[in-house]
């Protein structure tokens, strides 16, 4: 299938001279660079996400049964929401 895609100058120049270097077509490089690069992705581990703890004693009282639409309005209280 064809496409056309833009390359900088500089990076289709360095890619023509390696694939000359290599007897590879410039098509060769490019399908393997760009199967490097969704192998590497798709391997890519996401950073897991810490919880975020702090060393109190959980909710205060008045926020231990409450709903967590109850909590979020009581954080805005405050703020003229």
């Amino acid at each position: 299938m064809r496409r056309t895609i833009g390359i900088a100058s500089s990076i289709l120049n360095r890619s023509r001279d390696l694939a000359r270097r290599e007897h590879v077509t410039l098509r060769a490089l490019v399908e393997e660079g760009l199967e490097l690069v969704l192998a590497e992705r798709q391997t890519r581990r996401k950073a897991p996400i810490k919880p975020v703890t702090f060393r109190g004693r959980g909710l205060s009282p008045q926020f231990q049964r409450a709903s967590w639409a109850r909590i979020r309005d009581a954080s805005y209280e405050r703020c003229g929401a």
